[in-house]
C-alpha cells in the first residue's frame, strides 16, 4: 500500500482508544509504532489514588520520558519508513494544566522551556473524541487497575482541554473522529471507512463520525 502520511499521531483523552487504533493502523499501513509507556511511570498508581500529592512527580516523569522518546525521533528517517504514535509531546502541557497548582505549573513550564524539545511535526494528527460516559465504559472494559480510580470529573475536564487545544491546532493536517457511535476496533466496516478517509486526506481540517459513511 502506498503510504501518503509518513508520520501519524493519534491523540485524545484517556480511554478513547488511541493505542488500540494505532496498533491496528500500524498493521494496515505497515508502519512502525511509537507508543507511550504510561505503565513505566512509578508514580502513576499513586497519582490516581492521591492526585494532589503525586501530580508534580508524575508529570515530570512523563515529561522526561516523552522528551527522551522524542530525541529518538531525530534518529528516524521518516522518508525511509512510516511511523504512527499514540502521543504527541504537547499533551504533557494539557495534563500539567489539569493537575498542577499554580506554582507547580510555573516550575513545570520552566523545566519544559529549558529542555528545548524539538519534536518532528506529524503529517497527520487523528484526534479521537468520546463523551465521559463512553470513556468510563472503555476504561472499565480494558481493566487497567490504576485507571479504575480515575474520577469522571477528571475525564470531563481533560476532554475539555483536548477540545480547546485542537480548536486552534493548525500545525498538521487534523482529522477529528467522534468515536461515540462507531467501533474502530471490532467493526471492520467502521475501521475500513476510517482507513479510506485517512488515505484520501490531503491537508486541512477534517471530521469523521457515523454520518461520514453509509452502511
Amino acid at each position: 500500500m502506498h503510504i501518503q502520511h509518513r508520520y501519524i499521531v493519534v491523540e485524545g483523552p484517556i480511554g478513547v482508544g488511541k493505542t488500540s487504533l494505532v496498533r491496528k493502523l500500524g498493521e494496515s499501513l505497515g508502519s512502525e509504532l511509537l507508543l507511550e509507556k504510561a505503565e513505566e511511570n512509578p508514580f502513576i498508581t499513586r497519582f490516581y489514588q492521591n492526585p494532589r500529592q503525586y501530580a508534580l512527580s508524575t508529570q515530570l516523569y512523563f515529561l522526561l520520558q516523552r522528551a527522551h522518546q522524542v530525541q529518538g525521533f531525530r534518529q528516524i528517517d521518516l522518508f525511509q519508513s512510516s511511523h504512527i504514535a499514540d502521543f504527541m509531546i504537547d499533551k504533557d502541557r494539557l495534563f500539567a494544566e489539569l493537575t498542577l497548582t499554580t506554582d507547580e505549573l510555573k516550575l513545570y513550564q520552566q523545566i519544559y522551556q529549558h529542555m528545548t524539545i524539538d519534536a518532528p511535526k506529524p503529517d497527520l494528527v487523528i484526534y479521537l473524541q468520546a463523551p465521559t460516559e463512553v470513556l468510563r465504559e472503555r476504561i472499565t472494559k480494558r481493566g487497567i487497575d490504576y485507571e479504575q480510580a480515575i474520577k469522571d470529573d477528571y475525564l470531563t475536564r481533560l476532554s475539555e482541554l483536548y477540545t480547546r487545544f485542537f480548536y486552534d491546532y493548525d500545525e498538521s493536517t487534523l482529522l477529528t473522529v467522534n468515536t461515540q457511535s462507531i467501533d474502530l476496533i471490532d467493526s471492520e466496516q467502521d475501521y475500513q471507512a476510517l482507513l479510506d478517509e485517512i488515505n484520501n486526506i490531503r491537508s486541512g481540517r477534517h471530521y469523521f463520525n457515523q454520518s461520514s459513511f453509509a452502511y
